[in-house]
């Protein structure tokens, strides 16, 4: 019989407080020094969160096999955990530190040129990238430049932090779509030629598209292709990787994948999944402390096949 989460109100609201307060206290400190914070949330992060820290070892040894020494994937896994607090404190200072006027000064921008000139022609797209970098950052860049994205995203569990964080989001323009009961939205994105935003690199379950990730079979979600496909959206696959200290990021565009270069075969969907996941896999190995390990991407494995999925049941977020 399946377990359902008891809602406490009063202790959201107690969780959404203490974050509130931590927020205010990280903005509060210069950017140094919410640095030097950062490193020792990671630290403590990383000697109690022992689930997700055995997770990230064995997805690097899944990942590079005998490249990688124990003490190397250990190095690496901490550099995970200071990666991820660096970029929440980012997050936090970002409101108050980049705008129009100076953007220039924290943000290298690399091969956009395809996708602004795509914006302002009004035709659909689709953003793709993975937990990798600063994910949150493309779309408040995007928002500055007057060009608001639709991203999907799963809603946070607490509905009192879920509307802070999408307040965040929101702030330049940006708009979320939930993942749970967003399909027809997604559709509506496209069918009205504005830019869909989403990560793909999350497990997809069982009834997910296998294809290679760095070397093994990873489940992906098989609606970015069918949706890209069927509006003739091309997929601009890109990154925030973070080049330097006080909020030095490049944005870049590493790929684009044209829909309408496909053969129009039974494999389009599979080879589509695979470029994109492919080209996601070569942004990661630039610096992989920089991705988010820590989620179980390989968490199922090819076996027998069910009834197929339909696409809404498919949507990465």
């Amino acid at each position: 019989m399946p377990r359902h989460k008891v809602k406490r109100p009063w202790l959201d609201y107690v969780v959404y407080l203490a974050v509130r307060a931590i927020v205010v206290f990280a903005q509060a400190l210069p950017i140094a020094q919410a640095y030097a914070l950062a490193r020792l949330l990671a630290w403590v992060m990383y000697k109690v969160d022992k689930r997700h820290r055995q997770v990230g070892l064995d997805n690097l040894r899944l990942a590079y096999g005998e490249q990688m020494t124990d003490a190397d994937r250990d190095q690496m896994v901490r550099g995970v955990y200071r990666h991820f607090c660096m970029m929440l404190m980012e997050i936090f200072h970002t409101p108050k530190t980049i705008n129009l006027a100076n953007y220039r000064k924290y943000i290298t921008l690399v091969g956009h040129e395809p996708i602004l000139e795509r914006m302002l022609s009004n035709e659909p797209m689709i953003l793709l990238s993975g937990h990798y970098g600063n994910w949150e950052m493309a779309g408040y860049v995007f928002g500055l430049f007057g060009f608001p994205t639709y991203s999907v995203a799963r809603a946070l569990d607490n509905p009192y932090l879920d509307r802070y964080l999408r307040s965040f989001r929101e702030q330049t323009g940006q708009r979320m779509i939930p993942k749970a009961g967003g399909y027809d939205q997604i559709v509506e994105v496209l069918q009205t030629n504005k830019p869909l935003s989403m990560l793909a690199d999350q497990d997809a379950g069982q009834r997910g598209m296998f294809v290679d990730f760095f070397g093994r079979q990873a489940s992906t979600h098989k609606a970015i292709a069918l949706l890209a496909i069927e509006h003739n959206a091309p997929i601009m696959v890109g990154v925030a990787r973070r080049i330097g200290p006080g909020f030095r990021y490049e944005l870049r565009c590493a790929e684009i994948i044209q829909p309408s270069e496909l053969s129009g075969g039974a494999d389009d969907v599979k080879l589509l999944t695979q470029r994109y996941t492919s080209a996601l896999e070569d942004l990661i190995r630039r610096d992989p402390t920089q991705y988010l390990w820590l989620h179980r991407r390989w968490k199922h494995q090819p076996t027998a096949r069910k009834k197929p999925a339909k696409a809404q049941e498919m949507i990465p977020g």
